[in-house]
């Protein structure tokens, strides 16, 4: 089991997908997405969303991501957060997105 220490040092921030597209180096189709984090700034990540999204529908949608993890290559690219999905039982990652919009920046809490 987690702690809630263990929970609330996972700092979960929303922000807007400023740009997407595919990205060529991945095994499985996926997508490199550019995230605004208002007063944190611009992140890239690397999301396996394609099952479910296109590049054209991602941008201006808000996202929520942990922006605290180290950066790591993932097929090429400097991911720096990860994207927050949920497997529907299909195999598909659906997006954990704010029901309204929110500060770019905004922490879960």
């Amino acid at each position: 089991m987690a702690t809630v220490d263990e929970f609330l040092s996972l700092d979960i921030r929303a922000g807007t997908v400023i740009s997407a597209e595919i990205n060529r180096g991945a095994r499985k189709r996926a997508f490199v997405l550019r995230v605004d984090f208002g007063p944190l700034g611009r992140r890239d990540s690397s999301a396996q969303i394609s099952d479910l999204y296109e590049t054209g529908d991602l941008v201006g949608l808000q996202v929520l991501a942990v922006v605290n993890f180290p950066a790591r290559q993932v097929a090429g690219v400097r991911s720096e957060v990860l994207i927050l999905a949920v497997d529907n039982g299909r195999g598909e990652n659906v997006l954990l997105i704010p029901e309204r919009p929110v500060p770019d920046g905004g922490r879960v809490s």
